[in-house]
């Protein structure tokens, strides 16, 4: 209990200690302690702010970076949907030159079909006509053999002129 309730003598030594620890401190220690804290509560102060600045120029930069990619994707989609209207326009040109061709190709075929079919027909009808010359010749020979035939034929031919 005597811990508790000291006598008045231990009490005056103990304050008489304290204080003379308290002016040491304060000559010695108290000054670079406080210029210790106050430096370290401004380093933290500016690490705070620049940590805030840090983090600003962060969500700046997302800010930036997402409208990149925004534009970016815009941009990409602006090529691909070039790059499909250039391709659809090259197949469209294709098929159009391609039908065009066909087209040509088919009216000069149809051309030569029918230059060759005039051509067939003039040959046959040639062939047709010597033919008929032949046979007529052949005829006529056997059959004006005679001279009073012939006579008579061409009596008649003469008759057959002047009617028409």
């Amino acid at each position: 209990m005597e811990l508790l309730l000291p006598e008045l003598g231990l009490f005056i030594w103990t304050l008489l200690a304290f204080v003379i620890v308290f002016l040491i401190l304060k000559k010695f220690a108290w000054k670079p302690i406080l210029a210790t804290l106050n430096d370290r509560e401004k380093s933290i102060a500016d690490s705070i702010a620049s940590a805030d600045k840090v983090r600003q120029e962060m969500e700046n930069m997302k800010s930036e970076n997402e409208q990149l990619l925004n534009q970016a994707r815009e941009e990409r989609s602006l090529m691909l949907k070039e790059a499909k209207d250039t391709k659809d326009k090259i197949v469209n040109d294709a098929k159009a030159q391609a039908i065009e061709e066909a087209n040509k190709i088919m009216a000069d075929a149809r051309a030569q079909i029918q230059n060759e079919k005039m051509a067939a027909l003039t040959d046959v009808k040639n062939q047709m006509g010597k033919l008929v010359i032949e046979v007529s010749e052949k005829v006529l020979r056997k059959e004006l053999s005679d001279k009073s035939a012939q006579e008579n034929y061409i009596s008649t031919l003469a008759k057959e002129i002047k009617l028409n």
